[in-house]
């Protein structure tokens, strides 16, 4: 209600609820109706689908500092977004599929260049850092060439799309990424008992009959899902799947099932905010969102690694 009622123009909570109802100044109802609800809703999911695909991630890779952004997901979902916004695909159906199938590929090039360094076959934590980082590197090189020849409207778009914002919020995409979060973070939860007997290492995931690569090849798929949808609906919004379930963790929570909801909804918390933030720190501006979220996250990040050293 909050960051409904706050913005460029100002609507006092009263005028928010009566325009909810459909009364009230036609105005008022426009701004809470058309513009600022979609976009506070999208934020919501948005922040719910990488806190879970973060809390999935940092659970079947026994890796604390695991996050869709950092393991270069999010980049790959970027540049197969991105090319498809360049060639003028507007469905956010195909821009979705599109997302997926970049971050797919992006998780599993990591995957495979940590096992080069690394021990094991998930590979090593520091290894399979530094193999996210190469990739996103990757990624904002292949997506400033798919975008070399892009008319400047396309790039400034897209440019604005990368640094992450929900400005561009509609039903419609509202609806497409509620469908993804409904369909791949529901499977996450169903599979929840496998993350923990995951998070307590192969050899252990082995002797209680469970297939750890089957297993955590589907955790990966599902994760890479749920950070496609939010890149192709919000643009690429970094380091709330690595805060998020540290934070559900500090509230007592340790299996995944509950762990994964709780992530959700404090991921959900956290993006409204940071975009209200976005909105009002420099009105009437607008900041970007994926801007607000580095600057919580990047300092969180640092105090992680120190702790993990």
């Amino acid at each position: 209600m909050v960051a409904v009622a706050n913005g460029a123009v100002s609507v006092s909570l009263a005028a928010v609820v009566d325009a909810l109802r459909g009364r009230g100044d036609p105005t008022a109802i426009a701004i809470v109706r058309d513009l600022r609800l979609p976009r506070v809703i999208l934020g919501a999911l948005v922040g719910a689908g990488l806190g879970a695909s973060g809390a999935a991630l940092q659970g079947s890779l026994r890796n604390p500092l695991a996050e869709p952004y950092l393991l270069g997901v999010s980049g790959g979902a970027a540049v197969g977004a991105v090319i498809a916004f360049a060639v003028g695909v507007t469905n956010d159906a195909i821009i979705t599929l599109a997302a997926f199938a970049g971050g797919i590929g992006a998780v599993f090039v990591a995957l495979a260049v940590s096992r080069v360094g690394g021990s094991g076959t998930r590979g090593d934590m520091r290894t399979l850092l530094i193999a996210g980082v190469i990739v996103g590197a990757f990624a904002n090189a292949a997506i400033m060439v798919a975008l070399a020849r892009a008319e400047p409207n396309t790039v400034r778009g897209a440019l604005w799309w990368m640094m992450g914002s929900a400005a561009d919020a509609t039903w419609k995409r509202v609806a497409w990424l509620a469908a993804s979060i409904l369909l791949a973070g529901g499977a996450l939860v169903y599979w929840a008992r496998e993350i923990d007997v995951l998070s307590l290492g192969e050899d252990t995931a082995a002797s209680l009959g469970v297939d750890s690569e089957r297993s955590g090849r589907r955790v990966f798929l599902l994760a890479a899902l749920l950070a496609a949808a939010t890149v192709s609906a919000a643009g690429l919004i970094g380091f709330i799947g690595l805060v998020v379930p540290h934070i559900a963790r500090r509230l007592g929570l340790r299996a995944h099932r509950p762990l994964i909801v709780a992530a959700g909804i404090v991921g959900a918390i956290l993006v409204v905010a940071a975009d209200l933030a976005a909105r009002t720190v420099a009105a009437p501006t607008e900041l970007p969102l994926g801007a607000i979220t580095a600057l919580l996250g990047v300092p969180f990040f640092l105090v992680q690694l120190r702790r993990t050293a």
